[in-house]
């Protein structure tokens, strides 16, 4: 069952003299529980899709559906709480926050939505022992290695338990151990948890570990294989 649905997609940026057609129609369903990878070269569209994806950004034209929300229909406020409780986020650069503790950091989703203490400090221990780094519970990001950073900001988005994950270029920073290790969590996390996982990558090991690989050139899908 589809559970992201994206209708004829466009996205352009007139942030020059000549307007930068980002996307151009692009029209795609995933389906619940998909571990699917966006490809293609260097300005192909696939952060903008993803950010499209994940209400992080507005299509210029086209709509997209998440779980039958219409999020492009969503006003500020409406998107920012549908993407609190559904939507995890990992980004290229880890984005944690430098004064709270890993512990923290892997909370604070779930501080936002208002959990229980025991609810988040819990939870919170579980992905860290997943994750292979409970014994850094109490370090802050800056005592971490890139790939424990990494790894703190996977278990952050699958914190709350959402039913998307989006991941723009999360191996980009990693060597090949920590690459590896961190796809075979996310790999397991997504048959455990049952949450939707698309990234957007150009890393051969993350589209080799995909069962379905979207390839965008020039803005527009131009293959879609599954495994």
């Amino acid at each position: 069952m589809s559970i992201i649905k994206a209708e004829n997609i466009t996205k352009i940026y007139n942030h020059t003299v000549v307007p930068v057609h980002a996307l151009n129609g692009v029209t795609l369903e995933i389906d619940r529980g998909e571990f699917t990878a966006i490809v293609g070269p260097s300005g192909c569209g696939k952060t903008t899709l993803l950010n499209i994806l994940g209400g992080l950004d507005h299509p210029t034209s086209g709509s997209v559906e998440l779980a039958n929300t219409d999020i492009t229909s969503l006003n500020d406020g409406q998107l920012i709480d549908f993407r609190l409780k559904n939507i995890g986020f990992v980004f290229q650069a880890y984005n944690l926050i430098p004064v709270l503790t890993t512990m923290e950091n892997v909370e604070f989703i779930m501080l936002l939505q208002k959990r229980t203490k025991k609810d988040r400090e819990a939870r919170a221990m579980e992905l860290l022992s997943q994750m292979g780094i409970a014994e850094k519970a109490n370090q802050r990001p800056s005592q971490l290695s890139g790939g424990q950073q990494q790894r703190v900001a996977v278990a952050r988005a699958l914190a709350s338990k959402p039913q998307f994950i989006l991941a723009d270029e999360p191996t980009a920073n990693l060597d090949s151990k920590s690459t590896s290790s961190l796809l075979d969590i996310m790999a397991d996390m997504n048959r455990e948890e049952g949450a939707t996982f698309v990234f957007s990558t150009h890393d051969q090991r993350v589209i080799e570990k995909a069962r379905r690989v979207i390839t965008l050139e020039d803005g527009r899908v131009v293959k879609d294989e599954r495994k």
